[in-house]
């Protein structure tokens, strides 16, 4: 699985270590994921997603469903 949130489709980036001498080594910058469950009331069932840090945020801003419809519009979840 890779390391992507379900919800944003946020991923790694990638940059630069720079040392105090000015080398620079390639490094990876990873995403803040969790699987956390979500229990969706119009479906009456739960769902396991990985999200970000501030998708997680977002759902309990505004809730699941309409985080999750959000989604399917711009194709983010089938």
């Amino acid at each position: 699985m890779s390391k992507v949130c379900e919800i944003t489709g946020k991923r790694a980036m990638f940059g630069n270590n720079v040392s105090f001498s000015i080398n620079k080594t390639r490094r990876r910058f990873n995403v803040n994921l969790s699987k956390k469950r979500f229990y969706i009331p119009e479906e009456d069932r739960w769902i396991t997603l990985k999200v970000s840090a501030k998708a997680l945020k977002s759902i309990n801003k505004k809730g699941i469903s309409a985080v999750l419809k959000e989604a399917k519009a711009q194709g983010l979840v089938k």
